[in-house]
């Protein structure tokens, strides 16, 4: 307990998920934390589920696509909670229906996901760094990707974005870390959130087993863990970090995995 402790954290995307998983941890530590998400009720039921734990929590309305609804759920979490300390930009989306190559893609589709998923990161720091360096300093936290790193037949517009998400991470702790504000992001793999969960069949879940060098797919608190660690004093000296949680999933030559069963088959 407390390694968060009295600490404020605003978390985007946070009624279901890496959000929700970030937010119960980081209350669970001693925050006090704002759950912002267009899923409103969604968001007022993870603060209600928190509040009944014994944690503290409040829900707003967010649409990340808009300027305006961030900069009140920034100045929402000052007005509630007189301070920011931690913001954790997780809002991102994806679409493979419209999200293809670059022949076929929707443009349009490529730029509501340069408004969510990258100008929502911009626009969360850019509301809440002047709040920080009144607190004396503060973490800020960005959901990159590893589509951000390996390229894919579709999601050309997500891995764009969350590539984008990497450097400007870099960037804000380049320009605001002598304000003792640090800036970094996480990049997950496959994690097994409920919507992924329902969206992807088993087969689907088992060639990205396949792929990991870790025996299992990742869970929603591998990365809620790691966005309280980067939340937490205990990352003091760590910023302008993208820290991978991916299962091992790409560190090693792709064919590996197909060599290792060949192997295999002559034993």
């Amino acid at each position: 307990m407390g390694r968060v402790e009295g600490k404020v954290a605003l978390v985007t995307g946070g009624a279901s998920g890496i959000g929700l998983s970030s937010a119960r941890l980081l209350a669970k530590e001693g925050a006090r934390v704002v759950i912002g998400d267009y899923n409103v009720e969604g968001a007022k039921a993870a603060a209600k589920e928190i509040e009944e734990n014994g944690g503290s929590a409040s829900a707003i309305f967010l649409d990340a696509s808009q300027q305006a609804s961030i900069k009140e759920a920034v100045e929402f979490t000052v007005k509630t909670y007189g301070k920011i300390n931690v913001l954790f930009n997780n809002v991102g989306l994806t679409n493979l229906q419209k999200d293809l190559d670059v022949v076929h893609i929707d443009l349009e589709e490529w730029d509501r996901l340069m408004d969510v998923n990258l100008k929502s990161v911009l626009l969360g720091s850019r509301y809440a760094i002047p709040y920080m360096k009144e607190a004396g300093g503060g973490s800020i936290i960005n959901t990159a990707s590893m589509a951000g790193f390996a390229s894919d037949a579709i999601r050309s517009a997500y891995g764009a974005t969350k590539a984008a998400v990497v450097n400007l991470t870099s960037y804000i702790s380049t320009q605001y870390g002598k304000d003792h504000i640090r800036c970094n992001a996480v990049a997950p793999g496959l994690i097994l959130t409920p919507a992924a969960e329902k969206n992807l069949p088993q087969e689907v879940q088992d060639i990205f087993l396949k792929f990991n060098a870790l025996p299992y797919n990742g869970e929603p608190d591998d990365i809620g863990y790691t966005v309280l660690f980067l939340a937490s004093d205990e990352s003091k000296y760590i910023t302008g970090q993208t820290i991978k949680v991916e299962g091992g999933h790409y560190i090693a030559n792709p064919s590996i995995a197909d060599f290792n069963q060949y192997m295999q088959q002559g034993e």
